[in-house]
């Protein structure tokens, strides 16, 4: 009797949609919000702010996520029925881990550089005019760009999955029993 793994572990789950949320969050604040604020504006502090402590906790969720992942028994890898959209689905889920930590570097980057932490967690100093005279804001930028889109293929994949194969893929970052014995 062997025991075959349907879903990924319940923590696991709970960080994937908690995630998912944050960064789509960080984004859309980064990218719809701060950017429309200028810098001399007092409120630009407080979205900074925010978009500091969130970018810090979705670092902080990313590393415990994929020590859990590892850690943990998983479901045998789905396939969409042809190898190079299983390929592809694989190389974009390690992507995504890639962006996420690279995103959040190149803003931990920008924030030293600017002296960030001062200004906006001990109100000493004030910000840049502009923030896109350094390189390293162009970095945050793209990589953000490129998240955005690797995040649209994500759910793209998930709803191929749902409505065209409908093989109940999400079903597997959902809750429900873990795990089936099948006799041999």
């Amino acid at each position: 009797m062997t025991v075959q793994i349907l879903r990924y572990h319940p923590l696991l789950v709970v960080m994937h949609w908690l995630l998912g949320t944050l960064i789509v969050a960080a984004l859309v604040l980064g990218a719809l919000v701060m950017t429309k604020i200028p810098n001399s504006d007092p409120t630009k502090i407080d979205a900074l702010r925010g978009h500091m402590m969130g970018g810090s906790a979705i670092v902080i969720l990313m590393i415990i996520r994929l020590f859990v992942r590892v850690r943990t028994a998983r479901p045998a890898p789905a396939s969409a029925r042809h190898p190079a959209l299983d390929r592809l689905a694989w190389a974009s889920h390690r992507l995504l881990y890639v962006l996420v930590f690279a995103q959040a570097a190149s803003g931990a980057l920008m924030a030293l550089h600017f002296d960030l932490p001062e200004i906006v967690f001990a109100g000493h100093g004030t910000l840049p005019a502009d923030f896109w005279v350094y390189p390293v804001r162009a970095a945050h930028y793209a990589v953000s760009r490129l998240l955005m889109a690797l995040i649209a293929l994500h759910v793209a994949g998930a709803l191929y999955h749902t409505f065209v194969l409908r093989d109940g893929l999400l079903r597997r970052i959902w809750f429900g029993k873990r795990t089936i014995a099948i006799s041999k």
